[in-house]
């Protein structure tokens, strides 16, 4: 017990020591290391297992009075900081280093990237892989392999973002991938079907108004295998409707043209906005919509020059591709209500909060 004691005094003694010079952070060093969990006071109160009941009361009360001592040492250490910065900051200037801090705001995802992972999710489902491919691409990637002729529209720089960089002989002219399309080529030159992929990238067109935006995200779907058909495509789309959209909102498909798919469609969703009606609560015409119905991409089944591009024999195998925009498809959302895609990047704290 006499062991205890003297163990005591050190401590105290060279806790005096210590908080003369002591600043705020070794003030909390030394308070961890006395009063802590794993400290020294509470190290010497282990040794009470081994003493009798009455050397365990003695020690108790020898450790709690010397805790109260290093407390209230501690505690004068820290108002005498408090003093002398109060005193530096002048006469009318007053701070109490003890009160908490401001906590800083926790943020969050941006409700694109959360967008992402729940698509990601529903087509990894039935067994689509993820894929990413490059930004800046290849003329022949981007437009090439897709049965593009030279003189497509798309290939005008009215469209399409190129690149000021020299030209590849074999590749062609660099660009901003103008949609994720170009996934398909580098698939298809990296792995023999059967294909079931789905690429998530980038997209730039010089488009902006409530449903554009110069720079978007879209989704690009990709099957090839034996025998593939039309209605593998629509259970496809079926599926990722219901699970993103929820079991009230319809999808159709109208015939389209595409280069690179045959049979070729676009893909309409009921208006989450107007309730596919066209219309908006005082009556005025739906400005995301003005029909009811509000289009989220296309899709098809690949062409046979694109299967024979991608180095697939069309006579063996076949397939199916869609693209969608992410942030259209997001807007479409059950509960989201977003009236102009553009809020979506303004970098407003009082929109993007709201998610």
């Amino acid at each position: 017990m006499s062991d205890t004691k003297q163990q005591l005094e050190k401590l105290l003694a060279n806790c005096v020591l210590e908080l003369a010079t002591a600043d705020e952070e070794g003030l909390r060093n030394i308070e961890v290391r006395l009063l802590g969990r794993k400290g020294e006071v509470n190290r010497l109160l282990a040794a009470m297992g081994s003493l009798e009941s009455a050397g365990r009361a003695a020690l108790g009360e020898a450790v709690n009075a010397a805790k109260a001592e290093f407390a209230g040492a501690i505690a004068h250490r820290r108002r005498a900081l408090a003093n002398e910065l109060s005193a530096e900051l002048g006469e009318n200037d007053w701070i109490d280093v003890t009160e908490p801090g401001t906590v800083a705001p926790a943020g969050h995802k941006h409700p694109t990237n959360t967008a992402i992972e729940e698509m990601s999710a529903l087509f990894e489902r039935i067994g689509f892989r993820r894929a990413r491919y490059g930004e800046a691409e290849f003329d022949h990637y981007a437009f090439g392999v897709l049965n593009m002729p030279k003189d497509h529209p798309a290939r005008d720089d009215w469209e399409t973002f190129f690149l000021d960089a020299p030209e590849n002989k074999k590749w062609g002219k660099q660009v901003l991938t103008p949609h994720t399309s170009n996934a398909q080529g580098h698939e298809m030159e990296r792995r023999r079907p059967p294909i079931r992929m789905v690429s998530f990238g980038k997209t730039y067109r010089r488009q902006s108004d409530v449903t554009h935006l110069v720079m978007f995200h879209q989704f690009e779907g990709l099957v090839i295998d034996k025998g593939i058909n039309l209605t593998h495509l629509r259970g496809t789309l079926d599926h990722f409707a219901k699970g993103y959209f929820g079991a009230d909102r319809k999808t159709r498909l109208r015939p389209h043209h595409f280069k690179f798919t045959e049979p070729s469609f676009e893909v309409d969703i009921s208006c989450g906005l107007c309730n596919g009606t066209g219309r908006v609560a005082n009556g005025t015409s739906c400005r995301v919509c003005k029909s009811g119905w509000l289009e989220l991409g296309g899709a098809g089944m690949v062409h046979p020059n694109v299967l024979r591009a991608g180095g697939v024999d069309p006579r063996l195998f076949s397939g199916f591709a869609f693209g969608w925009g992410v942030e259209r498809t997001m807007m479409m959302a059950a509960g989201m209500r977003i009236p102009d895609i553009r809020l979506i990047y303004n970098n407003d704290l009082h929109f993007l909060n709201q998610f």
